[in-house]
């Protein structure tokens, strides 16, 4: 088994990391909702179609 050292070496995916935050509010989003989120409305808490979106 190989750990990882402790300390200050910690590897960040920025990728995954952008993902676990989409996921995020996609989960909020749904908790939120009274019932199924539309296509529209992923899409809007997805930033899908935004230009300029640095994520």
């Amino acid at each position: 088994m190989h750990v990882a050292p402790a300390g200050g070496t910690a590897v960040q995916d920025h990728v995954a990391l952008a993902e676990i935050e989409l996921c995020g509010e996609l989960i909020i989003a749904a908790s939120a909702a009274e019932d199924r989120l539309s296509l529209e409305s992923i899409d809007e808490v997805l930033r899908v179609g935004e230009e300029g979106d640095a994520r």
